[in-house]
C-alpha cells in the first residue's frame, strides 16, 4: 500500500515495531476510557503483538493504518476502518491518537481527512460511520468538521466514570465528504 501524506503527518502500514508505542497508550485510562469496551480491561503485550501479527498477516478483515509523523514515520496513532460492507459500501471507523502530546493538535482531523479521500476516491466506499461518546466533545467537533453528521443515539448505553452516557452514533455519505472538502477548498 502506498503511504498517503498529508501536510504533518502520514498514513502508513502497521509494522512489528509499532507495538511499544502502542504499549505506551493501550492500557493508559486517560485515553482508553473514550475507546470501545475492548479496551475495559488490561491489555497484555501478548495481546498487543497479536493484534499487529494479525492486521500485517491481514486476518483482520480490516483496513487498519498507522497516523505517523511526516518525515519521520514516528507512530502517533490509528486510524483503522472495520466491517467493510463492499455489497452497500460502507465501512466502520476507529481512530485514536495514541500520545497525549498529540491530542488537540489537529493530528486527527487531517487524519481523517486522508482516509476519507482513500475511502470516497479509491475504496468507492459510499458511507463511514462510527460510534462516539456523548462527553467525547473534542472528538465530536472533529467528526462533524470532515462532514460527520449526528445520526442517533443510544440513551445512556454506556457507562463511564460513575454516569450513564449516551452512545452517538455519526456517519459520513460520499456527498458530505463532497461538501466538507469544498468548504475547505473555498476557505
Amino acid at each position: 500500500m502506498a503511504h498517503m501524506i498529508g501536510e504533518r503527518i502520514r498514513l502508513r502500514e502497521y509494522r512489528r515495531e509499532d507495538v511499544r508505542c502502542m504499549r505506551e497508550w493501550v492500557n493508559d485510562p486517560d485515553i482508553c476510557n473514550c475507546l470501545s469496551d475492548i479496551f475495559m480491561y488490561p491489555h497484555t503485550l501478548h495481546q498487543t503483538e497479536s493484534f499487529v501479527e494479525r492486521v500485517l498477516e491481514g486476518q483482520d478483515g480490516h483496513q487498519g493504518f498507522v497516523i505517523a509523523e511526516r518525515d519521520t514515520e514516528a507512530y502517533i496513532g490509528q486510524l483503522d476502518l472495520f466491517e467493510i460492507d463492499w455489497k452497500n459500501r460502507c465501512a466502520d471507523l476507529g481512530i485514536v491518537i495514541g500520545n497525549r502530546h498529540h491530542h488537540g493538535l489537529g493530528y486527527g482531523r487531517e487524519a481523517l481527512r486522508l482516509l476519507q479521500r482513500f475511502a470516497f476516491e479509491t475504496m468507492n466506499l459510499h458511507r463511514l460511520q462510527l460510534e462516539v461518546h456523548d462527553d467525547n466533545e473534542r472528538a465530536i467537533r472533529c467528526y462533524a468538521s470532515c462532514g460527520f453528521r449526528e445520526e442517533g443515539r443510544q440513551r445512556q448505553r454506556i457507562y463511564r466514570r460513575g454516569a450513564y452516557r449516551d452512545l452517538v452514533w455519526m456517519a459520513c455519505l460520499r456527498e458530505d465528504y463532497a461538501a466538507a472538502t469544498t468548504l475547505e477548498q473555498e476557505a
